[in-house]
């Protein structure tokens, strides 16, 4: 099955090691993601895209235990079957906060300022058989865990 991302310009991939894309304003190095045209700190009107740290540290968080208004949602909407799932904002190299999906839900397994590496996780398949994958963000311990075996 081919794999795709749920929208272009927001990370690398999908195969390999994910990294999110951002703006650099060019006049003042603010950052942004997801990635735009102009600069909303300093109005600059020039930009330049960026591959932020595969790492950050878990701002704030949530769970979204209902499914989402569709459309924008892409995923399961039905209720009966909806598995609720992790929200976040993450700051990566001290230069930004993205909101995200997180892996995990459970709040007795979250913690603000835990570390969280960027992962990419299905969402649904499409109607021409494509997965469809996300970003999301994974507890560092998790994920390297993952890679030791």
């Amino acid at each position: 099955m081919q794999t795709i991302p749920v929208a272009q310009g927001l990370f690398t991939g999908p195969s390999g090691a994910p990294q999110l894309l951002a703006s650099r304003c060019t006049a003042c190095a603010n950052h942004m993601f997801p990635l735009q045209a102009g600069c909303s700190k300093c109005g600059g009107a020039s930009t330049t895209t960026v591959e932020l740290g595969r790492r950050g540290t878990l701002w704030t968080w949530t769970v979204q235990s209902y499914p989402p208004k569709a459309p924008p949602y892409a995923g399961n909407v039905d209720p009966a079957t909806f598995e609720p799932y992790g929200v976040g904002y993450i700051e990566i190299d001290g230069k930004l906060l993205v909101e995200s999906r997180l892996t995990i839900a459970d709040p007795d397994f979250l913690d603000i300022g835990m570390e969280l590496e960027l992962v990419l996780e299905p969402l649904y398949v499409n109607e021409n058989g494509e997965q469809v994958v996300t970003f999301a963000f994974a507890p560092v311990s998790a994920t390297e865990k993952l890679s030791q075996s």
